[in-house]
């Protein structure tokens, strides 16, 4: 029988099976902020630890950033700290520091995307709760506690115990006025906001495959309010062509195989799933 995504990259990155049942899981890529990583790296510091894999570490500042402009010492001295404490951390880490102004600071679950950093078949952990955002490019992705910030930072591994899987196929015609919110928010009401506690959901079927790839980052985003640490949809030529082109993608000469390979960690025809639900989306709106 073949194997859905989540299996397949659990399966990649286990390092071992833990004696309490969990897995000591490797994370690909880890994303930080300004406001769970000063724990955690004080932490490090009292300690005595470092950060191990810091080209594995990317960090930008986006939950205390004024929309009014940023003028330094922030107004709210809470927050001017943690400003000062991401910037010292990463310079003093080597991690990939992503400021304002340097053109590709934004929101941590969108820059990631939008500069290739997010790509199929990783494990992705943040101490964020919407980090399962990214598996709208074909990431097991999930949020994390600043410990465990600590312990990505110090081993680039995590305990954590495999999830089931839930297939969720959306079928229908989309009204006009349905948006890809829409839709998660129908998954949610239909399933319950603790439905997916102990599932990762596979989202899947032809409204998915239509969707876009910013509509797929909504439905994984909100993956979390319904219970889902983990929320992902299936790589795919939209996938592909999102991810050509931008700043840490695979380039030119390395990008075919880079797809060759991703292709690979979509799940196979006949996959094995815990559950399966279908929902009609035709009667939203």
């Amino acid at each position: 029988m073949g194997m859905n995504l989540l299996a397949k990259v659990w399966d990649l990155h286990r390092v071992r099976d833990l004696p309490s049942g969990a897995t000591q899981l490797f994370i690909g890529l880890h994303l930080i902020h300004e406001v769970t990583s000063p724990q955690a790296f004080e932490e490090l510091r009292e300690r005595g630890l470092h950060v191990v894999r810091p080209e594995r570490t990317f960090a930008v500042i986006d939950h205390v950033v004024p929309t009014d402009g940023v003028r330094r010492p922030l107004a709210d001295p809470l927050a001017e700290e943690m400003f000062t404490a991401i910037e010292d951390n990463t310079a003093a880490g080597g991690i990939a520091f992503f400021g304002p102004g340097c053109g590709s600071q934004g929101v941590i679950h969108v820059a990631a995307p939008e500069l290739g950093v997010t790509q199929p078949g990783m494990t992705i952990a943040c101490g964020d709760s919407h980090t399962s955002t990214h598996g709208a490019l074909g990431a097991v992705a999930f949020g994390i506690g600043t410990s465990q910030v600590r312990d990505v930072l110090a081993t680039q591994c995590l305990a954590a115990r495999r999830p089931k899987v839930r297939r969720i196929v959306l079928t229908g015609e989309r009204g006009p006025w349905v948006a890809a919110k829409d839709v998660i928010l129908h998954v949610i009401r239909t399933l319950g906001v603790k439905g997916g506690v102990g599932f990762a959901y596979e989202l899947a079927g032809p409204v998915v495959e239509r969707m876009e790839i910013e509509e797929r980052l909504t439905l994984c985003n909100m993956g979390i309010e319904g219970g889902a640490r983990v929320t992902y949809c299936n790589p795919d030529e939209k996938t592909f062509a999102f991810l050509e082109g931008r700043p840490y993608a695979p380039g030119r000469d390395d990008f075919p195989a880079a797809v060759a390979w991703w292709r690979t960690m979509a799940s196979d025809p006949g996959a094995a799933f815990d559950d399966e639900v279908v929902l009609d989306v035709g009667n939203l709106g």
